[in-house]
């Protein structure tokens, strides 16, 4: 219902459950609380400054006059770099109408489902995962989402998708993973694409394609031995369907520069460009010539790189260790090795425990409670990611914090598990 004063779809627009969270942890941080403080997928400059390179090409652009409106498609310069860039890193190869540039990936995924769907249009999608919900109200889209599960790494399997992708128009996918770290096999990928070509095949001459929407903003973070795989390269048919969202928000540390693109069929993407020309979502211009400066560097991109991957790898192992060693000790607690992006899927799996308080833990909300109370450890429940069952699931992410603050947490999280009876 609405009041009338707003939109029916502003007034059904819930806010982010994460940001929530974010906003009482700061609260909190503020009044002295020692918290070790994993809940917002951003990257603290303190922690992860962006390339040194891009910091002073952008003062060099601003200097040189880059301050007026920059081509609703992106600077040229910008989408030269970018359409290199995949190939000589992906072997991706695309025409400078493919590529837009967008003001970071947000306004990519907003572009991708106004340009594609209409209301009542069937999306799928994966849950957890990020942010569709918001994206489907929004577009007034039919949302169907995928229940994961730990057993495939909470990522989408051909067999989870097979009668859902039918009559769909979108499938929003995304590897490695937010919220959980986790990144799809070439063999597991493989198979959804070639689902979505035979669903393509299946349809009549007068019916719309189903399209993929192929977030991959973290490709570039990946560990151990996970490679990073993507449709077009497994199944070239796919590249009719496939739109990817990419940027320099994760890879780079960049969050706060805002510079992003898609890339995909040149027909789509230029109705994505007239969308966001309207909405006024560019990049900035000195940015935009920063990045594609950047994009072009590449022995700058592998030096920092090596600094920024060992950074992330061994926060996340110490978390992946220290609750690995709970376990070890009898805990009913597990993580799941990462494998990309900044963040470890963990199960507290507490439920039914009683507090020294007498409490009886028995949702994910209460036990992130118990988490933060009793170990300054805050974190993020899968709820927050249209997951919904009580099984104890939570997201960690590693860009805001150090390995100075993992270990002493580990230490109260210890001295919290150990002060819970068990049922």
């Amino acid at each position: 219902m609405t009041d009338g004063r707003v939109s029916t779809m502003a007034a059904g627009l819930i806010g982010s459950e994460i940001l929530k969270i974010a906003a009482d942890i700061r609260a909190r941080v503020a009044q002295g609380e020692q918290i070790c403080n994993l809940t917002v997928g951003d990257f603290s400059p303190a922690e992860f400054r962006i390339p040194e390179y891009l910091e002073r090409e952008i003062g060099v652009a601003l200097a040189a006059g880059e301050t007026n409106y920059p081509p609703a498609d992106g600077m040229l310069p910008l989408r030269q770099a970018v359409a290199a860039f995949l190939q000589r890193w992906l072997g991706l190869e695309y025409p400078l109408e493919s590529v837009l540039i967008t003001a970071g990936s947000r306004p990519g995924i907003y572009s991708v489902f106004t340009a594609i769907v209409d209301p009542g249009d069937v999306v799928v999608y994966p849950v957890p995962s990020w942010n569709n919900n918001h994206y489907i109200h929004m577009s007034g889209a039919r949302g169907v989402p995928v229940v994961c599960h730990a057993e495939n790494a909470f990522l989408p399997t051909r067999a989870l998708l097979e009668d859902a992708v039918r009559g769909a128009r979108l499938l929003a996918l995304n590897s490695p993973l937010n919220p959980c770290g986790t990144a799809f096999t070439a063999e597991a990928l493989g198979e959804i694409c070639d689902l979505v070509l035979e669903e393509n095949a299946r349809r009549g001459p007068d019916e719309r394609p189903l399209y993929v929407m192929y977030d991959q903003v973290y490709w570039m973070l990946t560990f151990g031995d996970t490679q990073h795989v993507n449709p077009v390269s497994l199944r070239p048919a796919m590249r009719d369907y496939t739109i990817f969202v990419d940027g320099i928000s994760k890879s780079f540390a960049a969050t706060g520069v805002r510079v992003g693109w898609t890339v995909g069929p040149a027909d789509v993407t230029g109705r994505m460009a007239s969308i966001l020309g309207h909405v006024g979502a560019w990049a900035p211009r000195a940015e935009q010539i920063a990045t594609a400066r950047l994009l072009d560097a590449t022995d700058e991109i592998r030096a920092y790189h090596k600094e920024m991957f060992r950074g992330v790898e061994d926060r996340l192992d110490a978390l992946y260790d220290g609750i690995e060693a709970l376990a070890g000790q009898g805990f009913p607690v597990h993580a799941i090795t990462p494998m990309g992006a900044i963040y470890l899927s963990a199960r507290f799996a507490l439920h039914g425990w009683k507090t020294p308080a007498g409490q009886v833990l028995q949702t994910n909300e209460q036990i992130r409670q118990y988490l933060l109370e009793s170990a300054g450890l805050a974190v993020v429940h899968f709820q927050a990611f249209g997951f919904q069952e009580e099984s104890g699931w939570f997201r960690l992410s590693v860009g805001a914090t150090s390995v100075a603050e993992i270990q002493p947490m580990l230490v109260r999280l210890t001295s919290a598990l150990q002060a819970l009876t068990p049922p």
